[in-house]
C-alpha cells in the first residue's frame, strides 16, 4: 500500500514539475519574442530619422545647395541591405513613397521577380498596411509628414511559431511516455493473467485426476452407462478447459481440420447443457470444409459467443449458428434473440473488460477476438444488431486444399 502510494505521489511530482517547465519554457519564449520585438521598433525609428536626414540632404541638393553633403551614415542605415524588416513609407495622401522586403515571390534579386513584388505592393498597399498596423504601431515623420508601417521580420514570425512546435514535441513525447506506460503496464497483466490461467490449470488438474479414476470404480459397479457416457463427456471437456488454460500465452499450434465436425461438436455438447427454454438451430453443409485450426482454442471461441448470446436472451429464445463458405473463406454466424448491441458499440464489444452485465469480467469477447484474429489470422465481428430484437456475430476463417 506504502509503495503504491509513493508512486503515485512520484507520478504527481513529475507531472506538477513537467508543468511548471513547460510553463517557463513559454513564458520565456513571450519574453524573448518581445524583446525581438522592440529591438525591430529601435531599429525602426532610428531608419526614420537616418531617413528624415537623407532626404533633407537629398532634398537640398536638388533644391541648388552647393555647401551641403550627404550624411554617409545616414545614407548607410537607410541602404542596409541586412534589413529584413518588411516596411512601406506612404505620404500624407496615402500614396506609396518606398517599399521594402515586401517580397510574396521569394527574395530573388531578379529585375522581373522585383518587378512583380512591386506590382503586388501597389496593388494590396491597403491590405499591408492592415496587416502592419495590427502588428507594429506605425511611425509617424512629423517632418516629412509620412507615415511609416511595418511588420514582423521573418526571424519574428519562425519564433512566433517557436511555442506550437515546442508544445507539439512535448505533446509527442507525452504521447510516447503515455502509450510505453501503457504498453508495458498490458504487458505485466498479461504475465499475471499467464501465471493465473497456468496455475488454475494446475489446481484443476488435481480433481481431474480423481474424476478419471472414480469413472473407473463406476464402470465396475453396474452404473447406468448412460450416465457413465455423459460423466465421461464432462470429463473431456474439463481436460479441454485445462489444456486451454495451460495453452494461455504460447503461441498455438495449428493443424489442418474440418471446421464443419469442429463447430458442430461445440454447438451440440452446449445445446445439450443449456436451458431448455432456448430453440437451438445449426445450418452447416454436408461437405467438409478445411482451414488451419487449433481446435481447443477455437471450440473455445463457440462456447463464448453461443454463451454470451444465451445470456443476453436471458435463457429464453431462439438461437441459430449457420455455416456457410464461397472460394475462399468459411463464415459462421452466431444469431440470437436477445437485448442486442447499439451500434456505437461494435467494436467496444472485444474490449477486455467490457460487459453489460452484473457479474462477469468481459473477457469472453476479448478472448474470442485474440484467438481468431491473432492466432489463426481470421476476422470476428458484429455483422448485425437491433436493439431488443437481436444480434448476429460472424466468424471468417481462409479454407485451405
Amino acid at each position: 500500500m506504502a509503495l503504491t502510494i509513493n508512486r503515485n505521489m512520484t507520478r504527481w511530482i513529475i507531472i506538477v514539475a513537467s508543468f511548471i517547465i513547460i510553463s517557463l519554457i513559454l513564458w520565456n519564449t513571450y519574453v524573448f519574442f518581445q524583446y525581438f520585438k522592440s529591438e525591430e521598433r529601435a531599429k525602426m525609428k532610428i531608419w526614420t530619422n537616418a531617413y528624415v536626414e537623407f532626404s533633407d540632404d537629398v532634398n537640398q541638393i536638388i533644391a541648388g545647395s552647393d555647401d551641403i553633403e550627404i550624411n554617409r551614415v545616414a545614407e548607410d542605415i537607410v541602404t542596409d541591405s541586412t534589413l529584413t524588416t518588411p516596411l512601406l513609407l506612404l505620404d500624407a495622401n496615402n500614396k506609396i513613397v518606398s517599399h521594402r522586403n515586401i517580397t510574396p515571390y521569394g527574395n530573388s534579386t531578379d529585375p522581373k521577380e522585383l518587378k512583380k513584388d512591386s506590382t503586388y505592393v501597389y496593388d494590396n498597399y491597403k491590405d499591408l498596411v492592415d496587416k502592419f498596423s495590427v502588428e507594429n504601431e506605425p511611425v509617424v515623420l512629423k517632418n516629412l509628414g509620412q507615415t511609416l508601417y511595418y511588420g514582423n521580420s521573418s526571424l519574428l514570425n519562425n519564433l512566433k511559431y517557436y511555442p506550437l512546435a515546442l508544445l507539439l514535441i512535448i505533446f509527442l513525447f507525452a504521447a510516447v511516455v503515455y502509450f510505453f506506460y501503457k504498453s508495458t503496464k498490458t504487458a505485466d497483466q498479461n504475465k499475471l493473467w499467464t501465471g493465473m490461467a497456468k496455475e488454475t490449470a494446475h489446481q484443476i488438474g488435481t480433481p481431474l485426476s480423481s474424476l478419471v479414476g472414480w469413472t473407473e470404480i463406476l464402470r465396475g459397479e453396474n452404473v447406468n452407462p448412460e450416465y457413465l457416457i455423459e460423466i465421461q463427456k464432462d470429463i473431456t471437456r474439463l481436460q479441454t478447459i485445462t489444456d486451454r488454460f495451460s495453452k494461455i500465452g504460447s503461441l498455438p499450434t495449428l493443424k489442418r481440420c474440418d471446421i464443419v465436425k469442429e463447430t458442430v461438436e461445440s454447438y451440440e455438447y452446449l445445446k445439450s447443457r443449456s436451458s431448455k427454454l432456448i430453440e437451438f438451430e445449426i445450418i452447416a453443409p454436408q461437405e467438409k470444409l478445411y482451414v488451419n485450426l487449433n481446435n481447443q482454442l477455437f471450440s473455445w471461441t463457440i462456447e463464448n459467443l453461443v454463451k454470451n448470446a444465451i445470456d443476453a436472451m436471458k435463457g429464453r429464445g431462439s438461437l441459430k449458428l449457420v455455416i456457410t463458405n464461397d472460394d475462399k473463406y468459411v463464415k459462421i454466424t452466431v444469431e440470437d434473440t436477445g437485448k442486442g448491441i447499439p451500434k456505437q458499440s461494435y467494436n467496444s464489444v472485444f474490449q477486455p473488460g467490457y460487459t453489460t452485465k452484473k457479474r462477469g469480467w468481459g473477457l469472453g469477447l476479448s478472448l474470442a477476438k485474440r484467438i481468431i484474429e491473432d492466432y489463426h489470422n481470421g476476422k470476428i465481428k458484429v455483422l448485425s444488431s437491433e436493439i431488443g430484437k437481436g444480434t448476429t456475430m460472424q466468424i471468417s476463417l481462409k479454407l485451405i486444399a
